[in-house]
Order: structure tokens, then C-alpha cells, then sequence
């Protein structure tokens, strides 16, 4: 039975940048060893981790997301779980539960998966709802309520989930407040002719199915990036930036729910860690532009008129882009 966290251990003290860069493409580039064509994403999913956020990759089967995040976690250095979700699945089955002990006559509470660092939620969107919504307390404070008490999750803990888009039998799609909770959503992609032929010859070559991926941090070092991350400021120019991005999807003709105050939250923590893994200590309008799509899109909600049309919630963020005035000048330090 997995130890439940202790949560008295004080906080690491922050990273400066340039080691918070440092140890991000030291993770990328090891992850990299394992996994091909995900430079992108996995970049985006390391600086979402840095952020404090969760993770939602949806796209078709067999691309290695599940090896990703797998990978993503043994750089690291997290406790790494894996549940694979269907229609038959329970709560408890994510949180736990107590059973009873007939040698003591008590019941003891066993952790469910969720304790851990890195929860990998594989096709999400094949569970009930009731089973989703059991991740709703996790994702949003780090702690899961059982039978009456709170019961803390591990420090850092974030949660990797994949979604299945062409796959409609069987399938409960995730409610907005669900999609609310991830901070970005991520699609891979087919890989080129090269990659995929990249993909074969290391299966070949390594001779066995399992890809072995070193440690580069711990935990505790994770948690020292994310505070060094923390410590960065954002000019109060890309704050409005973001504000005024967010508050132009509530007003676009083709949307009929725009994204909320959380978006506008998240846009700018995600911007602020992408900075930092190139080794900045400030914020450009350009590390905005770079998230905008993955953080607002999941976001959005299409109008009937717009969803038959076959408009994407990405166009919709895109062309916004291009219409939001951009920052002139933004202050360095």
C-alpha cells in the first residue's frame, strides 16, 4: 500500500531561470531519447507541469501518448500511475476506500492511483461522468474527500489524460467544468514518413517494447522549478493582453460561451513558464500567442450555426490573434 503524503516537508527554495532552463531541456532531451515528434507538445505538457497545471492530449489512438507521459514521468523523477478508464469504472476505483481489516476489526483506508505524481487518466472521456467528476476535487486542490475526511494528494501531483476524438460508441464527452480543469489541450498529430520510420528503427534496435528513460530531477527539485517559476514577474502590459484575448472570445460572433477568468489565468501562468524554459526572466507578447490555442480553445464553446459549419474552436483562437492588438513595448528587466 503506497504511503499517504506528508505534507510538513517545507518548500524548496526557487530555482533561478537559467537553471530551471537548464534542467527543462535536460528532461526534454532525455524524454526525446524515447519518444519521437512530440518536441512541441512535450515542450508545452513540461512547461503546463512548471505551471501547476494538468495535461488533456486528445487525438487518435497510437500516436504514444501514453509513452510520453510515461517517459515525461520517469525524467522527473514522479511516482507514475496509470488507470485505464472505462464505462464500468467507479470513484473509488480513482480515490480509494476503506476496507475492513478482520485481524484488527477496523477499517483501514488503501490510496486509490490518484495518489501519486504524475496520474495518467488514459482515454478519459470512456468513463462516466460520475467517475470523471471524481478527479474534479484532485486536479483543483490537490486533495481528494473520502467518506468525510480530506486526505492531501502527493506534492507535486498533476494529472495527464488522453481523449479519444474519433471514437464516439461507448464514450461520455467531458463537460466544460471537466475541460475547465486542464490547463491545456494538446493534439500530437500524425508523425512525417522520417519520424515514424524513426519510431521502427528504435524499436528495432533497442529489442525489447519497453523504452527506458533516466531520472534527471526528484520531486523536490520539480518543486524548486516550479517556485522558480513563481518568481517570475509578467509585465502588467501582458496581463491586459491576456485579459483582453479572453475577454474577446465571450464577444465572438461565432462562439456562445467564451472562456472564463480561469482561462485568463491560465494563459498567462503558461506564458510565464514557457519564458522560462527559454531561459527568460520576463514575459513577451510572443509567449502568449504561443499557448493562446492550446490554453483558450477546449475553452470556447461554438454556436450551432458555427459547429455546423465545421468552424474549430483553434480557427476561432487563431483569428483572434490576428484582430487583439498586440503589446508595443513590453519592460525587460
Amino acid at each position: 500500500m503506497p504511503d499517504l503524503p506528508d505534507l510538513t516537508t517545507p518548500a524548496p527554495a526557487p530555482l533561478p531561470v537559467a537553471d530551471v532552463a537548464a534542467l527543462g531541456e535536460q528532461v526534454l532531451a532525455e524524454v526525446g531519447t524515447a519518444v519521437v515528434g512530440m518536441h512541441d507538445a512535450l515542450r508545452t505538457a513540461l512547461a503546463t507541469i512548471l505551471a501547476g497545471g494538468h495535461v488533456l492530449f486528445e487525438d487518435v489512438p497510437g500516436l504514444g501518448k501514453t509513452l510520453a507521459a510515461r517517459s515525461l514521468a520517469s525524467a522527473l523523477g514522479l511516482d507514475f500511475a496509470r488507470l485505464q478508464c472505462t464505462p464500468d469504472l467507479l470513484p473509488a476505483d480513482i480515490t480509494g476506500s476503506s476496507v475492513f481489516d478482520p485481524a484488527t476489526r477496523t477499517f483501514e483506508f488503501r490510496p486509490g492511483p490518484v495518489f501519486t505524481g504524475l496520474f495518467l487518466a488514459d482515454e478519459i472521456n470512456r468513463t462516466a461522468p460520475k467517475t470523471q467528476s471524481a478527479l474534479l476535487e484532485a486536479m483543483a486542490e490537490r486533495q481528494v474527500s473520502i467518506e468525510g475526511t480530506s486526505r492531501p494528494l502527493p506534492r507535486p501531483f498533476h494529472v495527464l489524460a488522453t481523449s479519444n476524438p474519433v471514437e464516439y460508441e461507448g464514450t461520455y464527452p467531458l463537460p466544460e467544468a471537466q475541460l475547465d480543469r486542464f490547463m491545456v489541450r494538446l493534439a500530437v498529430g500524425y508523425p512525417d514518413p522520417a519520424q515514424e520510420a524513426e519510431v521502427l528503427t528504435r524499436r528495432l534496435a533497442r529489442r525489447q517494447e519497453a523504452a527506458t528513460v533516466r531520472r534527471v530531477v526528484d520531486p523536490a527539485t520539480v518543486l524548486a522549478m516550479q517556485a522558480g517559476t513563481e518568481a517570475v514577474d509578467v509585465d502588467p502590459d501582458v496581463v491586459r493582453y491576456c485579459v483582453d484575448l479572453t475577454t474577446a472570445t465571450r464577444d465572438h460572433h461565432a462562439l456562445e460561451v467564451g472562456a472564463s477568468p480561469r482561462g485568463s489565468q491560465n494563459l498567462v501562468l503558461l506564458a510565464r513558464a514557457v519564458a522560462v524554459l527559454d531561459g527568460r526572466d520576463y514575459v513577451l507578447p510572443e509567449d502568449v500567442k504561443r499557448v493562446a490555442v492550446p490554453v483558450l480553445a477546449h475553452r470556447i464553446t461554438l454556436t450551432p450555426t458555427a459547429w455546423a459549419s465545421a468552424t474549430r474552436p483553434e480557427t476561432v483562437v487563431s483569428d483572434l490573434l490576428q484582430t487583439v492588438p498586440t503589446p508595443a513595448t513590453v519592460r525587460t528587466r
